[in-house]
């Protein structure tokens, strides 16, 4: 497995002229790293500021909010259960669903893109040498079903979304997946609610 890696390290190390290229050879790294810990656990503060200045009510804004962030791949929550209880709110369900799948998409597209620029051992070291060969045999094995599976039950599929930007698994493919799985995924749960 570590030949496939470094095989695929040595086709991303060609000079590249496209905007994602040039981030993808920029040294300090780290710093989106660090900038997208500090942006997550901001959303996540002030989301919880604002739900406790409102008292029980759980605005749409809020549940977006705290959607995205459950959507990344370091602070991976149970969403699932928060989209249930705002259709037990009686918010409108075609609006959550929306808001529902199209935060996951977006959080989902930045694991893609992190996994994407970063090398290996900066993520081995995040999420884990175990864990990624588990999800990469299984992205290798299965393709593009183990990101639908894994978006269509609640999985910890920010991860394989991680794992697949680090296979260099065809974005468009990835997103196509995320979006049925996610879509199948948000309307029974609504379903199962009402």
């Amino acid at each position: 497995m570590r030949e496939k890696k470094d095989r695929s390290a040595d086709v991303a190390a060609k000079p590249s002229t496209s905007w994602f290229g040039r981030l993808q050879a920029w040294k300090p790294r780290w710093l989106i790293v660090v900038a997208g810990l500090v942006t997550g656990i901001s959303i996540l503060s002030y989301g919880l500021r604002q739900m406790l200045i409102a008292g029980d009510e759980t605005t749409i804004w809020m549940f977006g909010l705290f959607h995205f962030a459950g959507y990344l791949f370091f602070i991976v929550s149970p969403v699932e259960i928060l989209f249930a209880r705002m259709v037990e709110f009686d918010h409108g369900l075609g609006l959550l669903w929306v808001v529902a799948v199209g935060t996951a998409l977006v959080g989902q597209a930045i694991d893609y893109l992190i996994g994407y620029a970063f090398n290996d051992t900066v993520i081995d070291n995040v999420i884990g040498e175990k864990k990624y060969r588990r999800y990469y045999k299984r992205i290798e094995k299965y393709g593009g079903m183990t990101i639908f599976f894994f978006c269509l039950f609640p999985l910890s599929s920010p991860i394989v979304l991680l794992v697949a930007g680090m296979m260099r698994y065809p974005a468009r493919w990835a997103m196509l997946l995320s979006v049925v799985g996610l879509s199948i995924k948000y309307a029974v749960i609504g379903y199962l609610v009402l």
